[in-house]
């Protein structure tokens, strides 16, 4: 049984370290094209139409990635003041409370995420020229990775609890 946990550890750690690079990526280029803009529009007095998109795009990824990192290190949603004050049993039914919210939040989000990126998909995005479709993409597929991310972190707190 501890060669398959070892296995899901390892996967699940390549799949987090595979989000929080998208993620960081996305920053990186979010980044250079708002530099890009900058330098066009106030040093060669020519804005590039295409740069300000990117830079939307590329903070929307970002987030939505970024999410499921920030709760994998409890980060994001905790309840300190409810958790700290609290032992046992009735903090782990606070985290388990705040970990079903967060997962009827993420299901909400991939529901209407795969809705709306299905109803944009023919509409493009100005000065890019791809689909919308991309952009609320971002939606359902943060959703799942932040979902795995409360469901890591839930387990993990659990270990920790537990000993």
């Amino acid at each position: 049984m501890s060669s398959v946990a070892a296995l899901i550890r390892r996967i699940d750690g390549i799949v987090a370290g595979g989000v929080a690079a998208a993620a960081s990526l996305a920053l990186a280029i979010a980044v250079a094209s708002s530099f890009w803009q900058v330098m066009g529009r106030f040093l060669f007095h020519t804005p590039a139409s295409w740069s300000e998109a990117l830079t939307r795009l590329a903070l929307v990824w970002m987030v939505l990635l970024g999410i499921s990192v920030a709760l994998r290190r409890g980060a994001l949603v905790a309840i300190d003041l409810a958790r700290e004050a609290t032992t046992g049993g009735l903090r782990r039914s606070i985290e388990a409370v705040t970990l079903v919210s967060c997962l009827i939040m993420f299901a909400t989000l991939f529901w209407f995420g795969i809705a709306t990126a299905q109803r944009v998909q023919m509409q493009e995005m100005a000065g890019l020229e791809i689909s919308m479709a991309w952009g609320y993409a971002a939606i359902p597929v943060g959703s799942l990775f932040a979902a795995l991310g409360a469901i890591v972190h839930f387990i993990k707190s659990g270990k920790e609890t537990a000993q």
